[in-house]
């Protein structure tokens, strides 16, 4: 009998706890591709891409060859219309690079993941076999930025604006864990996460 191989998306909005999620499923054993790593390295690495970048948004996109953050997010969440210019440059690439990726942890592993805050909003759903959506109550999920990560109340909801919103999300996912509660929780549904995907 040929075992089923498996590729499954971990998302959630700013502050829901996803990446603490994906690294219960890490630590594990399982591999997670974390796109948003993969995003950084191709914005300061593919000189087509940052040239694109810099004509856009200006020369201070990057500071010796490093991408300015700062000034990168400032120009880019001020303005809708700067998040989709962005991601119709960086996207296209950074989905050819995960999807490389995942195929070569497939030769190895029977269950790959990938974490990507903007699945949806980068259209890298069809991508998958499993969405698993992590989710938690706004207020939380500020009071984790503002504690955790230094935002301020201003970044987070500017950020928080250029997701889709979670009762969206929820109609499409295949799975959804709320993560109102202790680390301890959340781990425990990594736990039954993997249970359920290895039973399919």
């Amino acid at each position: 009998m040929k075992i089923k191989k498996i590729k499954a998306a971990i998302t959630g909005g700013i502050g829901s706890g996803k990446s603490t999620f994906a690294n219960f499923i890490s630590g594990k054993g399982y591999p997670v591709i974390n796109v948003d790593e993969v995003s950084k390295q191709i914005l300061v690495s593919d000189k087509e891409v940052k040239l694109k970048v810099q004509k856009e948004f200006g020369k201070e996109s990057f500071i010796n060859g490093e991408i300015n953050k700062k000034f990168l997010s400032e120009r880019i969440f001020s303005n809708p219309q700067n998040v989709i210019k962005i991601n119709s440059i960086i996207h296209p690439k950074v989905i050819e690079k995960v999807n490389i990726l995942i195929s070569e942890k497939l030769n190895s592993f029977d269950l790959v993941f990938a974490e990507a805050a903007l699945i949806y909003e980068a259209e890298m759903e069809k991508y998958f076999d499993y969405v698993i959506l992590i989710t938690a109550e706004e207020k939380l999920r500020l009071k984790r930025k503002v504690e955790f990560d230094n935002f301020s109340e201003e970044q987070f909801l500017k950020r928080n604006e250029n997701q889709i919103p979670d009762t969206e999300k929820r109609k499409q996912a295949d799975f959804i864990f709320e993560n109102n509660g202790s680390l301890d929780d959340l781990k425990k549904k990594a736990d039954l996460l993997i249970t359920v995907l290895k039973g399919i």
